[in-house]
């Protein structure tokens, strides 16, 4: 673990990360991170939760309906 110090990036304040940081979560320039809440604070993730949820969502409705779709795919 390591210690951050925000800094002044124009109007805003930001953290810079490392690049042991960004090549552990396979960061790059320009790259999207989320911010979610955790137990214990919050996590920084290059996942998007939401597409979590969708996708989670989509594999139930192809669960639920597995028979139609082995019947369409003959």
């Amino acid at each position: 673990m390591s210690a951050l110090k925000l800094t002044q990036i124009g109007n805003s304040v930001g953290v810079i990360l490392p690049k042991e940081v960004l090549a552990r979560l396979k960061l790059g320039k320009g790259d999207t991170v989320f911010i979610t809440e955790a137990a214990n604070g919050v996590m920084l993730t290059p996942y998007d939760p939401a597409l979590d949820e969708q996708l989670q969502i989509g594999r139930e409705f192809m669960r639920e309906y597995r028979d139609t779709f082995h019947q369409l795919a003959k």
